[in-house]
């Protein structure tokens, strides 16, 4: 009997793709974008029926549905399944998580007339409310984020193809990250980028609880004469390689800069060269670890118990 084909990588080399995020978000959209592209996916999956899956070799990426709508689900059950994720396959195992504001989440509900898993019998704000806060832990551990607020089901396809579409010729993408080394680097990061030796405002009083997308960081951050020429090489070092890595079939590029706490240095760094890819034409993303985290922390306070 042949030996089973080996996995059929995207470019990113996805063999198990976790997908959730809170109804509404455009699960349905991205199912059929990823099985339209080579992914087996399987929708609603019971949690208890992942371990088995996850043991599974598949001659095509796999891709998992995982949502509220199980009746055995956890968060506690799915970060374990996330943390054995990472262990067994690392960045060939990621974490997809679909978002949208209330506002446009419960607009969506409003249009198709359907109840809210988390609210059968109220409001649907109510419901939306309640899946956010729960999976608040799960979107902290993404891999990738796509938020949906303002994509069109054209448009979230096309990110979608982006992101885990084999390369077909198609222009290289760039995501560029912040972090916190002491939370650990994000996992398929290609490029990382160290940017604890520049002045931190973490000790200036009044910048402290500020990030780095305050004009106000920057500006303390370029009193440091270091900052500009780390920038500077940076940048050039990226505009050499990203042709390079386009000519070498890459589909997509992604850059981290850390720093200690992911709020300041490394938030400046990340929307500065954001900001000049996008200028010289690049398709590019942002995101930033720590201040997503912090966002979710606040919104959960703010709700009370």
């Amino acid at each position: 009997m042949p030996d089973p084909a080996p996995a059929r990588r995207t470019e990113r080399g996805i063999e198990t793709l976790l997908v959730t995020g809170p109804s509404g978000a455009g699960r349905s959209t991205t199912i059929n974008a990823l099985e339209d592209i080579g992914f087996e996916v399987i929708d609603n999956l019971p949690l208890s029926l992942l371990p088995t899956l996850l043991d599974r070799k598949t001659a095509v990426p796999l891709a998992l549905v995982l949502d509220v709508r199980n009746r055995d689900f956890s968060v506690d059950a799915l970060i374990g399944a996330i943390d054995r994720l990472t262990t067994d396959r690392g960045d060939a195992g990621q974490v997809l998580y679909l978002d949208a504001s209330d506002d446009i989440l419960q607009r969506r509900y409003s249009e198709t007339r359907r109840n809210h898993p988390m609210a059968p019998a109220g409001p649907p704000l109510a419901g939306i409310t309640a899946e956010k806060r729960l999976l608040g832990p799960i979107r902290a551990r993404a891999d990738l984020l796509i938020d949906t607020t303002t994509l069109s089901p054209h448009e979230l396809r096309a990110e979608i193809e982006h992101h885990f579409a084999p390369n077909d010729g198609k222009v290289l993408g760039v995501s560029v990250h912040s972090f916190s080394y002491k939370r650990g680097l994000p996992r398929g990061l290609d490029m990382v980028l160290d940017c604890r030796f520049l002045r931190n405002p973490h000790w200036d009083p009044v910048l402290r609880p500020l990030d780095g997308r305050d004009p106000g960081v920057g500006v303390y951050i370029d009193a440091d004469p270091r900052a500009q020429p780390f920038f500077d090489r940076v940048n050039s070092l990226v505009e050499l390689l990203l042709p390079a890595h386009k000519d070498e079939g890459r589909a997509h590029l992604a850059i981290g800069f850390g720093c200690t706490g992911g709020q300041h240095r490394s938030v400046v760094m990340a929307e500065r060269l954001a900001a000049s890819l996008a200028k010289t034409g690049w398709p590019v993303s942002i995101r930033h670890r720590e201040l997503e985290r912090r966002a979710h922390v606040d919104a959960g306070a703010n709700q009370g118990p």
